[in-house]
């Protein structure tokens, strides 16, 4: 029986599967690279530190190095691993769940808070969506970048108002900024068939947003890191419904 603070053999099983599948997943190359660069940090003798494997297959290879690590370090390699670029040919829609499902589970064995938790899998739903728009996705990674580095909140803040304001000017073909926008994104809205109840409540709220944004972003970095969190949640939740709206209307 395994504790809550050891990742158990079913989930690095499944981890390795998604991780290392055979059509589309790290080769076995990628998985020697990886597993002797953390064997070689942490000074941990693997039993597959060369390609070709001495076993049936790469996910069976990867399952068995990371069973020599701590339950830390195991975390800490799956994380380096999703989120690295050697993931990006990988299923994404795999990927993605892989790494909610660790960080739901296991999240205390690394350095990510509890309280960063669900704002985490916000954001990688959000980032699913707005995959359509490519360059607002780099500006809300780069802002997401941020966050979990803890620093720069003003600037998180800032690149947040920036990425809904990028978005609003695609969907409503304009360069407005954000403030400007009132008109147009209740238009928008009406136009999907919204109540007028909930028009209103939204414009109040994106009002609400700008000014907020409008106060801190010409402050110092002095931001309750709580309201930090909220303003990303509430960004998202903006993000993901305009984009829902806009698909609706294309499909």
């Amino acid at each position: 029986m395994f504790s809550e603070k050891e990742i158990s053999p079913s989930f690095l099983t499944y981890a390795c599967e998604v991780i290392a599948n055979t059509d589309n997943g790290l080769t076995g190359s990628e998985i020697v690279k990886i597993s002797t660069q953390f064997s070689t940090k942490y000074d941990i003798d693997i039993p597959h530190y060369k390609y070709p494997f001495d076993c049936p297959n790469k996910r069976t290879a990867l399952f068995e190095n990371l069973v020599k690590f701590s339950p830390k370090q195991q975390f800490e390699i799956l994380m380096d691993i999703i989120d690295s670029e050697k993931s990006a040919k990988n299923d994404q829609d795999k990927i993605r769940l892989l790494r909610v499902k660790l960080l739901s589970k296991y999240s205390h064995l690394g350095s990510i808070k509890n309280t960063e938790l669900e704002t985490y899998e916000l954001v990688e739903d959000t980032k699913h969506w707005l995959s359509l728009y490519p360059a607002v996705l780099k500006l809300y990674n780069e802002a997401f970048e941020k966050y979990k580095l803890q620093t720069y909140k003003r600037n998180v803040l800032d690149d947040m108002r920036l990425t809904l304001e990028m978005l609003v000017q695609e969907i409503c073909k304009n360069k407005k900024s954000l403030e400007n926008q009132q008109s147009e994104i209740g238009s928008f809205i009406r136009s999907k068939g919204s109540s007028p109840e909930f028009n209103n409540m939204l414009l109040k709220l994106i009002d609400y947003y700008t000014k907020y944004q409008n106060t801190y972003v010409k402050h110092d970095d002095s931001v309750p890191e709580n309201e930090v969190e909220f303003i990303i949640e509430m960004t998202s939740s903006f993000i993901k419904h305009l984009i829902k709206l806009n698909e609706k209307e294309e499909s």
